[in-house]
């Protein structure tokens, strides 16, 4: 901490020093006017800024403005919908400026995949999110930066693990067991890793939402496409930044327990005599502090940029945590009388990790409060001195962090090269390579004389490592040409990709001393008894494709795309290895065709097209064998194997066949800009582990194209310059809206259950939750339905089938997991040097089960285990724990996710900095929500499990959630 203050207060202090002359001499007046080309009438909210700085003002109601500049000042004019254009001051004191309507707003480029499209063009749903747009704040994965920012988009992640990744749907749920999240393409990199990307090293990110947009991807687009471009060095614009920032990470919301006294008033509680509060004794307030530097520039035809970024990150849970250092370089050169252009990347991250143990947040929760941390009792400091009852399922979670360790080392390195040469005026030929390798190395460690894990073992110790590589080779070309006004761009290609994934660990227990840890395996007695385990694996995958795109655009007022993708994959059946995914969109801009004027864009679109998905392993398609127990043969210690999975030569690809209808449009002078979707997509051949008879199988379950699903919903997106005032003030608000709808249509089984969902341990094992059913929409929650409690203090539950029998027979459909709508609402404020921004994001219509009520809303378990506050709502009640809709709670909210407010100070040409910004951004500020746990975040998958089907289940071993603060300076030389 100390350390960390004293790098602040010297970083302030050099700020502060350097910057002091930003109050050079204004030795000029500058006045005039600016009016539109079209029609010679004033342009209101013109911004007007001495370039390099941060000194400005926009036009008053009728174009006018009025401005202090220093000498050598150049001015640039700015304002939506119009060219921009920078002038000179000189002597002049009156500079009047007329401005032509940029239809190059609609010429932006965009990536789109293997190539780029002019906004104009674009035909599909496809949405680029720029780096002044992402989120704030400290962000330590990409999924963040784009959180609540992209219609369609739902990225969620409940709990504050710093390792734990968020989950990320694109218009709903496309897959049951291949991968369900988008596609990451990182510099042309297909599956990317969002890990070796620092947040501040990332340009845009574009959002590929329909299939039509996504075919291009084949096998692998059924969920979307990300794609993520680094930023590059200018030639001409040599640039050091530096960016730092720390941040202090709080509890912001825990379970809802009873206190020391709330649960001493209950009858049947156990005191124990003191009053602790175990979530506070595995807490603490987290300290990240965060360092980037960056040198950009080039001259001639080289450019270049070389980053690097460091992050401390302290996690809130106690001994948790993680050091990593990123660096990234790029180089593009030309030659050849730039005809030859050629890029060269290469990035790497190193990270050192201590994870802690997710499951002591559970014991911190239900913990007797009124029990000590340590004991000097000999009844109950057996276990090194921490107070510790024998008992099931009751664990010291203090001993639980400061017993164990667990930690972890990831490398990960990346090196692409691109060459494009272009052949003709139009031709180009282009050539891509890169590989991608990530090695882990985990270690854990359980104390001889811990209760929850090493007592049984006389102490635990394992060891894995991982390493995966990733190999990309791609040949390709692109020509553009032109006939009379159709304008046309032609992009085929070939792809070839091979992954490697293979490692090995152990582990073992029963060691003479704790002082080993986990570094000296060999010494672990179980190995020398056959009770030790020892595993390593090796797979391997190919992916080849011919891929190609057609764009069409006749006068700027009609457009078409052709997209084909045709792949092979070596994890489909031997009778089943290819496939061939189309697409097409068509675009009509009517403010074109229909001499619209008054309006700056209007374009309708719509869209067909296909994607697959592949197996999420390999060798699914094959007859596979598993270690099923172990014995002595001929007196040796032996594994046994048997069958595990039967061979399907006929295994193939999902299929997702999508049809997006949208409209673009920009109005009101082009302050109002908006996109509207409706899309329905259909999932054929979702691929399954389906449980199948033996016999005649020799195996219990076969990998199977198994059925299918529907997904509908309406996106809008909208964003207005709501004030352009001449005193400064800018207001910006932008609003994202979505809804879904995902149905199981069918399954080739036949059967009508595709998945349950149990609520498990303790004493619920056999009670379903979550059932996937077809006909119905993924992520029914069924439940018994409470009506209250009889005289004696028992459950009542309705008798539906009036049997007078209350059995899984009585259990009805009492909420969903999923959300019916989302929206992320956007506000952008400036007010001269002042900048603000504040974001709110929500999702309505989830349901959540509170498993912590579903267990410890109970009164017979009282002198074990705390209890949850609703327990005082029944004070009658002498029942046991019973899932019921009762733990089934709105998961409605509201909340403000980001609030960030920066001050710029002002510089003048010709000083050593050309941005000086500080800014302080909070996180998590406040929820407005009905759940009655700690966090009402939807549950796209059932942690647990894994299993995307069972969704809206808060388990117990989630992390609780935290508000954080940051501080950060951004510097510009």
């Amino acid at each position: 901490m100390k350390k960390i203050y004293q790098t602040f207060s010297s970083i302030l202090l050099m700020t502060l020093v350097l910057a002091s002359g930003y109050a050079s001499a204004q030795d000029r007046t500058v006045s005039g006017q600016v009016v539109s080309y079209e029609d010679g009438l004033g342009i209101p909210g013109v911004n007007v800024v001495v370039v390099g700085t941060t000194i400005g003002t926009t036009t008053d109601f009728d174009g006018n403005y009025k401005l202090e500049v220093p000498e050598g000042a150049t001015l640039s004019y700015s304002f939506v919908g119009f060219i921009s254009q920078e002038i000179v001051v000189g002597n002049q004191s009156v500079i009047n400026v007329t401005m032509d309507s940029d239809i190059q707003a609609l010429s932006e480029i965009v990536v789109t995949g293997y190539g780029t499209q002019t906004k104009r063009e674009i035909t599909s749903a496809v949405t680029n999110v720029k780096s002044e747009d992402f989120n704030k704040g400290n962000v330590v994965d990409p999924a963040q930066l784009l959180q609540g920012k992209v219609a369609g988009l739902s990225i969620s992640k409940p709990g504050g693990n710093p390792f734990g990744g968020y989950t990320i749907r694109l218009r709903g749920l496309s897959t049951v067991g291949a991968n369900a999240e988008p596609l990451i393409v990182i510099d042309g990199v297909i599956g990317g890793d969002w890990e070796n990307v620092d947040p501040n090293d990332i340009a845009s990110m574009t959002v590929l939402k329909d299939a039509s947009a996504a075919a291009i991807y084949g096998t692998r687009g059924s969920s979307g496409v990300i794609l993520v471009t680094t930023k590059s060095g200018k030639a001409g614009q040599n640039v050091v930044e530096f960016n730092t920032y720390v941040t202090a990470e709080s509890v912001a919301n825990r379970i809802p327990m009873l206190s020391a006294d709330e649960y001493r008033s209950i009858p049947g509680s156990v005191d124990y005599g003191t009053s602790t509060n175990w979530m506070d004794e595995i807490t603490r307030t987290a300290i990240t502090s965060y360092y980037n530097v960056a040198v950009s520039g080039g001259s001639g035809g080289t450019t270049y940029r070389a980053s690097a970024n460091y992050r401390e990150v302290e996690g809130i849970q106690k001994t948790t945590g993680f050091n990593q250092l990123n660096a990234r370089l790029s180089i593009s050169q030309r030659a050849m009388r730039d005809k030859l252009k050629v890029d060269i990347t290469l990035f790497g991250t190193t990270r050192e990790s201590s994870f802690g143990q997710d499951a002591a947040f559970r014991y911190a929760t239900i913990y007797n409060p009124t029990a000590p941390v340590r004991s000097n009792d000999p009844e109950f400091a057996t276990y090194d001195g921490y107070f510790q009852k024998v008992a099931f399922d009751f664990y010291n979670p203090v001993a639980m962090i400061e017993q164990s360790v667990n930690d972890g080392k990831s490398r990960l390195l990346n090196f692409n090269a691109r060459a494009e040469y272009d052949i003709l005026d139009g031709l180009s030929f282009n050539a891509f390579y890169s590989i991608q390798s990530a090695n882990t190395l985990f270690g854990e460690y359980i104390y001889k004389n811990n209760f929850w894990r090493g007592k049984d073992s006389n102490g635990f110790g394992s060891r894995s490592t991982n390493d995966n590589s990733n190999q990309l080779f791609e040949l390709g070309g692109t020509y553009n040409g032109q006939f009379s006004a159709l304008n046309f761009t032609f992009v085929g290609g070939y792809s070839y990709q091979s992954f490697v994934n293979e490692g090995f660990g152990a582990s073992a227990g029963d060691i003479i001393s704790d002082a080993f840890l986990y570094n000296s395996l060999g010494d672990f007695k179980q190995f020398n008894e056959g009770l030790g385990n020892v595993y390593s694996y090796k797979n391997s995958a190919k992916l080849i494709a011919f891929f190609g795109r057609a764009i069409f655009n006749f006068d700027d007022r009609y457009f078409l795309t052709l997209t084909g993708r045709y792949e092979g994959s070596t994890r489909f059946g031997a009778d089943n290895k290819w496939g061939f995914f189309p697409g097409i969109s068509f675009g009509a801009d009517i403010k074109q065709i229909a001499n619209m004027d008054n309006i700056g864009q209007l374009k309708v679109r719509a869209s067909w097209g296909q994607t697959g998905n592949i197996p999420s392993q390999s060798y699914l398609s094959l007859p596979t064998l598993s270690q099923q127990g172990s014995g002595i043969i001929n007196g040796e210690f032996s594994p046994g194997y048997a069958p595990n999975s039967n061979a399907n030569p006929a295994l193939g690809w999902e299929t997702r066949e999508e049809f997006d209808v949208g409209v673009d449009f920009s109005i009101v002078n082009d302050r109002l800009t908006g996109t509207f979707d409706w899309y329905t997509k259909n999932t054929s051949d979702f691929i399954l582990n389906q449980a199948v008879p033996v016999p005649p199988n020799v195996a219990p379950f076969t990998w199977l194209n198994g059925g299918e699903f529907t997904n509908t919903g309406v996106e809008l997106s909208l964003a207005y310059e709501a004030f352009l005032n001449p005193d400064g003030f800018n207001w910006t608000p932008g609003i994202v809206f979505s809804t879904y709808n995902t149905e199981i249509k069918s399954l080739a089984s036949g059967d009508d259950v595709l998945y349950y969902s149990g609520v498990g341990s303790p004493g619920q094992n056999n009670t379903n939750m979550i059932e996937a059913r077809v006909g119905e929409p993924v992520g029914n929650i069924w439940a018994l339905q409470f009506l209250g409690l009889d005289g004696d203090g028992k459950w009542i539950f309705k008798d539906q089938n009036g049997d007078e029998l209350i059995d899984d027979n009585d259990r009805v459909i009492v909420g969903n997991g999923l959300p019916d709508w989302s929206i992320g609402f956007n506000n952008s404020f400036n007010i001269g040097n002042f900048d603000f921004n504040l974001f709110f994001r929500g999702d309505f219509g989830h349901d959540i089960a509170n498993q912590y009520r579903t267990f410890y809303e109970s009164i017979t378990e009282i002198g074990k285990w705390n209890a949850v506050e609703t327990l005082l709502d029944f004070p009658t009640l002498t029942d046991a724990p019973k899932f019921s809709d009762l733990m089934v709670e709105k998961g409605d909210y509201f909340m403000l996710d980001n609030a960030t407010v920066g001050y710029s100070l002002p510089l003048s040409p010709g000083q050593l900095f050309r941005q000086v910004r500080f800014y302080l951004s909070g996180q998590n500020l406040f929820v407005i929500t009905g759940y009655r746990g700690a966090d009402p975040s939807v549950r796209y998958i059932d942690s647990e499990t894994g299993n995307p089907l069972a969704p809206g289940i808060d388990r117990r071993n989630t992390w609780i959630t935290t508000r954080s603060f940051t501080f950060g300076v951004n510097l510009k030389f």
